[in-house]
């Protein structure tokens, strides 16, 4: 019989398959023509798949992804949880606006949850309700060591959580979804490895929706590879620049740039243009050294 649904787990070859008509969930294994491909399903895939009674299915055929992540691999993502801490790691707007940018460019909602917040003082906490404003300006939802507010944002959507090593995203998931936790911890007991391991990532049902955790980030790619990219992943400098004379203006050197003179009215933070400056240089450095590179 064939079925549809989207795979839940992935683990050591095996594919949890929760059918989309009846909610019941089967073990699979890919059938071999997706090694022949290069590919293979991942996380979040939308497949079909034989299921047999008393038998294990195949995974037959996966729907193209709307996105995905590498790592861990899981595709059709709808939103993001981006976990900063307030102190200890040290909070980085750096940081923050290079996982902004990376899910923006990837078409996933982007959701801000500082944690931490109860170690600092007056002064500073009036520092980050000024970031928020900031933030939620753009159109960022930014929430304040929350877990219960946060969770509303969970129906009918698939969510993963991503932060810096040491921020406090396994403090916050253990919260919202204790179980998630456990059932990780007992997989990586039983094959005698980390908790993250490409051999296992799971989506979880929580308040009605789905929910992944990825591993720390130590770095972070952001993964865009031209200027116009990166332009389209600041939303108020993609604002702005539609009023700029040459249609891909740098934002640097040109002339009638329109992005400039909004950083100098306030109407774009300065230290997202330096953010984006900074990433620019990066992109092109990167473009440099791949000409060189080709060249030898």
């Amino acid at each position: 019989m064939i079925k549809f649904g989207r795979i839940l787990k992935s683990l050591s070859g095996f594919y949890d398959i929760k059918d989309m008509s009846d909610g019941q969930v089967y073990q699979t294994r890919a059938r071999g023509n997706f090694r022949k491909k290069g590919t293979k399903p991942i996380v979040g895939d939308f497949a079909e798949f034989s299921a047999a009674e008393n038998s294990e299915g195949y995974v037959l055929a996966i729907k193209a992804r709307e996105n995905f992540l590498v790592r861990p691999p899981i595709a059709n993502i709808d939103q993001a949880v981006v976990v900063m801490s307030a102190i200890e790691p040290t909070f980085s707007l750096n940081l923050l606006d290079r996982f902004l940018v990376l899910l923006t460019n990837k078409g996933i909602s982007p959701l801000i949850y500082l944690s931490k917040l109860d170690l600092l003082d007056a002064s500073d906490l009036a520092k980050f309700e000024q970031i928020k404003s900031n933030y939620e300006k753009i159109g960022y939802p930014f929430f304040f060591n929350d877990a219960k507010e946060i969770q509303k944002e969970f129906p009918d959507k698939v969510t993963v959580f991503m932060g810096q090593t040491g921020v406090g995203k396994s403090t916050l998931l253990n919260k919202i979804a204790p179980q998630m936790l456990l059932a990780t911890q007992a997989i990586s007991d039983k094959l005698g490895r980390g908790r993250h391991t490409t051999r296992h990532v799971e989506l979880f049902e929580v308040n009605q929706g789905l929910i992944a955790d990825t591993p720390g980030f130590s770095s972070l790619d952001y993964e865009v590879a031209d200027q116009p990219s990166l332009n389209a992943a600041f939303p108020e400098i993609l604002e702005a620049s539609f009023d700029c004379k040459f249609r891909e203006c740098s934002h640097t050197h040109e002339p009638k740039c329109a992005v400039k003179p909004a950083v100098e009215t306030g109407q774009i933070l300065q230290s997202r243009y330096d953010n984006y400056l900074l990433f620019l240089s990066e992109i092109q450095g990167k473009r440099e050294t791949y000409k060189k590179v080709v060249k030898k």
